[in-house]
């Protein structure tokens, strides 16, 4: 009966992910990892001996411990691969607010060339100023 479960478990969760994706909430390349980890559900659900004779070959006493490891694996890759989009992110987010701050520089250095009398106006609060 728990097999079962799991197998329906993994279909419904192949099911919203690919909802998700329809509804662009979630990104095409995210989703097909996601979409792996449901079927992994699936066949371990539906299939549980293939990975009884997946941990057999590989001298594994107890299945269950080789579904586990392979979790954890996924998930260390999963999360490594967060970190290095967050990082990328960090980057990008850094250089562009480097760029805003020479664009408003410049930008005001041409406003005060173009007043007539010297006196700039009074510059208006933005956006990024807090």
């Amino acid at each position: 009966m728990v097999s079962i479960l799991t197998g329906f478990i993994g279909l419904a969760v192949a099911a919203v992910i690919l909802v998700l994706v329809r509804r662009d909430k979630l990104h095409v390349n995210h989703a097909l990892g996601w979409v792996l980890v449901a079927a992994g559900f699936a066949l371990m659900g539906f299939a549980p001996g293939v990975f009884d004779s997946l941990a057999g070959i590989l001298g594994i006493h107890y299945p269950p411990t080789l579904a586990l490891t392979i979790a954890i694996a996924i998930l260390t890759v999963k999360i490594l691969a967060m970190d290095i989009e967050r990082s990328r992110n960090e980057v990008r987010t850094q250089r562009l607010i480097q760029k805003m701050a020479i664009l408003e520089s410049e930008l005001s250095a041409l406003h005060r060339r173009s007043e007539p009398s010297g006196e700039s106006p009074p510059e208006k609060p933005t956006s990024i100023d807090t």
